[in-house]
This record gives structure tokens, C-alpha cells and sequence, in this order.
């Protein structure tokens, strides 16, 4: 039998299938989904923790053949259980996501991750206002966002009424990209990069992703440390940002396809230094190369500089790329 810890986590990834799916969906369905979260469970097993839910209120059996539904108690519970997932190291979100990336760099198609953030829907305009000149400034992965009303989706999110969820590309894409091209690439720390003249000085502050159960870009951003709006205007100040490593040997590789990425609309990396070469005065083991990548939440952060509150989950889910638009596009949608 299962014990009641292993039937709450399970509990939660199939709230999330039904979540992302939208539709009613039977066992066998689920079953299939549970794999891609790296959980083998039979239908019957399945069938066993969906009755148990039903009980809980959680879903709803529409018919036989048809399946289950997720409940508005079950999307509380989906939204809740976020906070509780964070009882984990930030790593193992790194490593899940970057499994879970599936873009190609030649095709243009396919998933990448991205974090989301929740504003109320009133200010939502004025937000994206103030986070206009991060995204023409660069001081981002990526100007391709995605906007969602409440009850709509965000890959796997299911947005609340009376808020609009705003999607940005997570610097994770660099990890999932090179991870399938056979390239692995160790994520050290999330920190705050101090700038000046418009060039990466040092990180002033760092949380090791190994050693916590908090993201460093939604830490910084709630303690209210970052200063990007000072970046833009002034050209020095601290933002938001990773330090990653690879091995030296696969540097020329790297490159490669780092310039892929940018036509692609991905870009994010402020520096790569050689083997074994310190990196804004951070040391690096004489066979790696280090490497600085923009943290995905910067204009969102400008945005919380100026006031305008929001909840944000980074490292948060995937999103197909077709699915993303330029800034500029979106910001024009929304200002008619």
C-alpha cells in the first residue's frame, strides 16, 4: 500500500495532468502522463488514487468513458501544493524542466521553460508599462512572453480569476538546449549581478540552487534587492542573474549554439570566459568554463521597482514556442 506522503505527491501530478489538459481524461491517460513526471503507476493504481481524490473533492468523475475533471477545490489544492514544492532543492526543479525542454534550435519548434508571473488584472497594463524598458534594454533571456486571462493556461498554470499571468523564457532553455545536444551544464547559483557601464562587474549576493528550497530570482525580487530600472536609465546597478559551468572542451560547441539561440530570439548570456578563467571574480575549476546568463524575471522585477505587486513562480513549466510573442506585440495588444 501507499503511504499517505506517496499518495499526496502522486495526488498532485495527476491534479496537474488534469490541470494542463483541460479536458476529461481516464486512467489510462493519466497513467501515460505520470511517466514524463518520472512516476510509473499502473491504471489500477491510478484508478486507486483518483477514487480516493473524488472523496476529497478534488475531481469529478464525469462518466466512465469519459473520466475525471479537475474540481475548483482542485485547483486550490494544485495552487497551493506549489508552495509546499518549493520543499526541495531548486536544483531538481533545474533538472526537471531541462529534461522537459524539447526546442530545436534549427526547426524553431518546440517546448522550452518559462517562469510565470500573476498580476492583478487592473494594474496589469501599467505593469507591462513599466517593464517596457527592460525588454528593449536586453535585460532579459528573451522578449517572447505570453499573456493569459484568469481561468486560462500557462503550460501546466491555471491562471485565478481576476488576474492576468505573464510568461517569460527562463534561462533553463540554455540547460534543456545543451542537454540535447548531449552537453551538460552544472547551474551553480542565482545572484545579483552588480553592473556598471553597462558591462557584469560581480555578484554581490548569490544563493547556491544545491542548497535550498527557494529560487534566487523570486527571493531577490520579494526582498526587493534588485535595482534594473537603475541599469537602464543610468547604465549601472544590480540585476537579476545565474552562474552556469560547462566542461572546457565543449566551449567551441557551446558557442555554437548559443548563436543559434539568437536567431531563434534567445539570448541572455553575458559572458563566457575560457578554461579554467575567473568570471566576474568568480573562480572556476581549471577544466570548466563559467558562464553568466540574464535571469528571465529582470522586467518583472523593474516592474516590482515600481511598486506594482506580483506572484511569481519561476522555473515554473514549459510552453511551446509557437505559442510565445514578441513584447512589443503584446504591449501594443494591450495598451488599445
Amino acid at each position: 500500500m501507499f503511504t499517505y506522503e506517496e499518495i499526496e505527491r502522486k495526488s498532485i501530478i495527476i491534479l496537474r495532468i488534469l490541470n494542463q489538459a483541460g479536458i476529461p481524461m481516464g486512467a489510462r491517460l493519466i497513467a501515460r502522463g505520470m511517466k514524463d513526471y518520472g512516476v510509473s503507476l499502473s491504471e489500477r493504481a491510478v484508478r486507486y488514487h483518483l477514487q480516493f481524490m473524488d472523496q476529497r473533492g478534488l475531481t469529478d468523475l464525469v462518466g466512465r468513458r469519459d473520466g475525471r475533471v479537475i474540481t475548483e477545490k482542485g485547483i486550490e489544492e494544485l495552487r497551493n501544493a506549489r508552495v509546499q514544492d518549493k520543499v526541495g532543492y531548486a536544483i531538481s526543479r533545474i533538472e526537471i524542466l531541462s529534461y522537459k525542454t524539447t526546442f530545436d534550435t534549427v526547426r524553431q519548434t518546440g517546448k522550452l521553460p518559462v517562469n510565470v508571473s500573476v498580476f492583478p488584472e487592473k494594474i496589469f497594463p501599467d505593469a507591462l508599462s513599466a517593464m517596457k524598458d527592460a525588454f528593449e534594454s536586453g535585460l532579459c533571456v528573451s522578449d517572447l512572453v505570453r499573456v493569459a486571462k484568469g481561468g486560462e493556461f500557462l503550460g501546466d498554470m491555471n491562471v485565478p480569476e481576476g488576474y492576468i499571468g505573464f510568461a517569460t523564457v527562463c534561462s533553463i532553455v540554455f540547460n534543456g538546449v545543451l542537454l540535447k545536444h548531449g552537453i551538460p551544464m552544472d547551474s551553480q547559483f542565482g545572484g545579483i549581478l552588480q553592473i556598471m557601464d553597462r558591462k557584469p562587474v560581480r555578484f554581490i549576493e548569490l544563493i547556491h540552487y544545491s542548497g535550498t528550497s527557494l529560487d534566487p530570482s523570486e527571493a531577490f525580487i520579494s526582498a526587493k534587492m534588485t535595482a534594473v530600472r537603475d541599469v537602464v536609465f543610468k547604465e549601472e546597478g544590480k540585476i537579476l542573474a545565474n552562474f552556469r559551468e560547462i566542461a572546457g572542451i565543449c566551449r567551441d560547441a557551446v558557442a555554437e549554439i548559443i548563436e543559434m539561440l539568437g536567431k531563434a530570439g534567445i539570448c541572455g548570456v553575458l559572458a563566457m570566459g575560457k578554461t579554467g578563467e575567473t568570471v566576474c571574480q568568480v573562480p572556476v575549476d581549471v577544466n570548466k568554463v563559467g558562464m553568466i546568463l540574464t535571469g528571465g524575471l529582470n522586467p518583472v522585477a523593474s516592474a516590482r521597482e515600481l511598486g506594482f505587486e506580483t506572484e511569481n513562480f519561476a522555473m515554473s513549466t514549459v510552453m511551446e514556442y509557437q505559442d510565445l510573442k514578441p513584447f512589443s506585440r503584446v504591449y501594443q495588444e494591450m495598451r488599445r
